[in-house]
């Protein structure tokens, strides 16, 4: 089962690495933003995963959601910031 688990633990890595790539060559702003999001994503499933390994599911969720809360506010002030700018 650890085995299964770290390799799935890789193949979130290398998805996470194709956002970053999203994020650092996107072309828009928006392109941005749902790089960091679709990391945020990834790296939540990558904290319970980890509490799996680690047989510490129930701290590691309580990490998680707690990240999860952070993504959600971020992205709304984000949303907000580009709505007062004027992009649509």
């Amino acid at each position: 089962m650890k085995i299964f688990l770290l390799g799935v633990l890789g193949i979130l890595a290398v998805l996470i690495g194709a956002y970053l790539y999203r994020v650092l060559q996107g072309p828009t702003i928006f392109d941005r933003v749902l790089g960091l999001n679709g990391i945020s994503t990834k790296a939540i499933i990558l904290l319970v995963l980890i509490g799996a390994y680690f047989e510490r599911v129930d701290m590691f969720v309580d990490i998680s959601t707690g990240y999860a809360l952070l993504n959600l506010v971020g992205a709304l002030a984000v949303a907000k910031y580009l709505e007062q700018k004027g992009l649509p």
